[in-house]
C-alpha cells in the first residue's frame, strides 16, 4: 500500500495484480512525508506498528482507514487493481509451486488442490480480490480500479485523475506460465467460481 500525502491518493495492492509494477512508477512521484509498506524486491513499512507488524504490503483499504481518519480517507482518491479470478489463481498456482516446479508438470493437480483438498484461506495472495476493497457490509471502499487486462491504459488513467504523469509500466514478477484458459476444465472452472464468486460479480469478470 501507499499512501501520498502529497498528491492525496491510497493505492491498495491486491497480490497477483501487477503491484510491483504499479508501486515502481508511483514511487517517482512520492513526496518526502509519503508512506508505503512493501515486502518483495523492497522492504518498506508504515510507521503505524499495528499495520507494519502485519508483515506484508497487501494492506486492505478497512485496515488502513481508522488510522487515517474518516476526513482524509473520504477525501483523498482510493484505487487499486483487479484481475480475473480465473486467470489470478492460475497465476497463485504458479507463484505457489515455483521452487517445486509441481505446476509447471501437473497443473491441473496443483489447482485440484488448492480449491478442494487444502484450500489456503489465510495466505494473503489466495485471499479473494473483494477483501481488500470492501468494509464489513461488503460496501466498495474504492474510487477507481483499474483492470490487470487494460494495464497500461487503467494505469494512464488513474494517473491523469491524480495529476501525476504516466510512465510505461514494467513487468516484475511476472509467472511462467500460459494462457489461463489451457489450464482448465469444468471441475477447475466451478471451483474457482465458487471460491471468487464476490470477484467475478463485484468487478464484472467471467470464464
Amino acid at each position: 500500500m501507499i499512501v501520498s500525502y502529497k498528491h492525496r491518493f491510497i493505492f491498495a495492492a491486491i497480490p497477483k495484480t501487477g503491484t510491483h509494477s504499479v508501486r515502481h512508477g508511483l514511487r517517482e512521484h512520492m513526496g518526502p512525508d509519503d508512506i508505503e509498506q512493501a515486502r518483495l524486491f523492497v522492504e518498506k513499512k508504515f510507521p503505524i506498528p499495528e499495520l507494519a507488524r502485519l508483515g506484508h504490503g497487501h494492506i486492505s483499504l478497512a485496515e488502513v482507514r481508522p488510522f487515517l481518519g474518516e476526513e482524509m480517507f473520504s477525501d483523498y482518491l482510493k484505487f487499486a487493481f483487479v484481475r480475473n479470478p480465473f486467470d489470478r489463481f492460475v497465476s497463485y498456482c504458479a507463484f505457489a509451486t515455483s521452487r517445486e516446479g509441481t505446476f509447471a508438470r501437473d497443473p491441473q493437480r496443483v489447482m485440484r488442490h488448492f480449491l478442494f483438498v487444502a484450500p489456503p484461506h489465510q495466505h494473503i495472495i489466495f485471499r479473494p480480490q473483494h477483501l481488500f476493497l470492501t468494509d464489513r457490509d461488503g460496501t466498495l471502499l474504492a474510487d477507481m480500479l483499474g483492470k490487470v487486462e487494460e494495464m497500461q491504459q487503467s494505469y494512464d488513467a488513474i494517473c491523469a485523475r491524480i495529476g501525476i504523469a504516466s510512465t510505461p509500466l514494467d513487468h516484475a514478477n511476472r509467472s511462467q506460465r500460459g494462457a489461463y484458459r489451457d489450464y482448465y476444465n469444468q471441475e477447475l472452472i466451478d471451483g474457482v467460481a465458487k471460491i471468487y464468486a464476490r470477484d467475478l460479480d463485484l468487478f464484472g469478470y467471467e470464464y
